[in-house]
């Protein structure tokens, strides 16, 4: 029997979608970044929209892959009304459908300190490199 240490742990990196699927190369190559930093993570994007999957088709996916634990990070600048309100609603619909799994919901990427600094040096960089 695997014990929760030992399941495979789910994330999903969450997304507004566009119609336009060249919208989400970006975050294809942002998954693609961390399954080669963590290779035993199990890595899914999902939409809020207009793109499939949903949060809970990509829930689904990493359940029945076994994962017991899901982090769900919202790859969006801020916490603006959709990581607010409906998110978590998200997030609990998934948690009722798969019992079993830990879904925890991390702050929106884009208030990490870590990306604020990066998107700082690459503002100050192209200034300094006179695109502005």
């Amino acid at each position: 029997m695997t014990s929760d240490a030992d399941a495979p742990h789910g994330l999903i990196l969450f997304a507004h979608g566009a119609r336009d699927p060249r919208w989400a190369a970006p975050f294809d190559e942002v998954a693609r970044r961390v399954r080669e930093v963590l290779p035993g993570l199990r890595v899914a994007l999902a939409y809020l929209e207009l793109m499939p999957p949903t949060l809970a088709e990509a829930g689904a996916q990493l359940a029945r892959d076994g994962c017991t634990r899901i982090t769900v990070l919202p790859m969006f600048l801020g916490s603006g009304g959709h990581v607010r309100h409906d998110l978590p609603l998200l997030a609990q619909a998934l948690r009722e459908a798969w019992p079993g799994v830990r879904v925890d919901l991390l702050d929106p990427i884009g208030e990490q300190p870590t990306v604020l600094a990066a998107m700082a040096d690459a503002a100050a960089a192209l200034v300094a490199g006179g695109a502005a």
